[in-house]
């Protein structure tokens, strides 16, 4: 039997103006894969999240998640889906568990606080405000209340980015943990080598279109059987050298 598909995108655009920054992308989702947005800064990743996300309109074009028409169910796709949030969405004047128990209210859901926090190792932080938290601390909390209004997606918009590597690994294991227990996760990154740790598949995005859609070891394959070879390096390819190769941008953030 075919997995179901969580998340179905046909022909997206998104302009401004006279500006077309999604020019007519069309993707499917799976239920229960991490799958990757990946692409250099303006390409249109993050508008296309918003979208899908319900924050942002769109030119034309269709989505669908979980089934539900974003056109016509839009209040269905965001009781389903989970956003993380930046810092400056937490109360400064409440803790942790305070913060979850907020969320849980608005939500309408019965959540126990501590055990989320348990879940994340920060139950000894539970009497801790957000801003008291460690960079690492801080994304794996926000990732955690992404699952409070238990949801069918989560989307993660470059979550690691400016983290110890030692912290970021401890996200991703985080955000596998989530995939296991049923979630679909579609996540944004600079960082190559967490797309191909992370990703069952990516869409490599440049200029507003999708140039490359698969899995990470397949991409970096195919690259590798057209004679590709890395200078000075005993591997002869990897997910970075796909990218650099399509879009023909360093990455670098900006």
């Amino acid at each position: 039997m075919a997995n179901k598909k969580m998340i179905i995108v046909q022909d997206l655009v998104k302009r401004y103006g006279d500006l077309e920054a999604v020019k007519g992308i069309s993707f499917e989702v799976e239920e229960g894969e991490i799958f990757g947005l990946l692409g250099p800064n303006g390409a249109g990743k993050s508008t296309t999240l918003e979208i899908i996300e319900t924050l942002r309109p769109k030119t034309s074009g269709k989505v669908w998640v979980n089934g539900y028409d974003l056109d016509k169910e839009p209040q269905k796709i965001k009781q389903i889906i989970g956003v993380q949030l930046q810092s400056a969405g937490y109360y400064p004047n409440l803790n942790l568990k305070q913060l979850i128990d907020l969320f849980a209210g608005l939500y309408n859901k019965h959540v126990d606080a501590m055990e989320l926090l348990r879940s994340i190792r920060l139950e000894d932080k539970a009497r801790k405000k957000f801003k008291e938290l460690s960079g690492g601390q801080q994304q794996r909390f926000s990732v955690a209340t992404t699952l409070i209004n238990q949801p069918k997606v989560i989307f993660l918009d470059e979550p690691t980015t400016g983290m110890d590597p030692q912290a970021r690994r401890n996200l991703w294991d985080l955000i596998r943990q989530i995939r296991e227990q049923g979630t679909t996760v579609v996540i944004t990154t600079h960082y190559m080598d967490e797309a191909e740790y992370l990703c069952d598949r990516v869409a490599i995005i440049d200029l507003g279109r999708i140039i490359a859609l698969d899995t990470p070891e397949r991409l970096i394959d195919e690259l590798v059987s057209s004679g590709f070879e890395r200078h000075k390096e005993v591997k002869k390819a990897n997910l970075e050298d796909v990218f650099l190769h399509l879009t023909g941008k360093e990455l670098r953030e900006e």
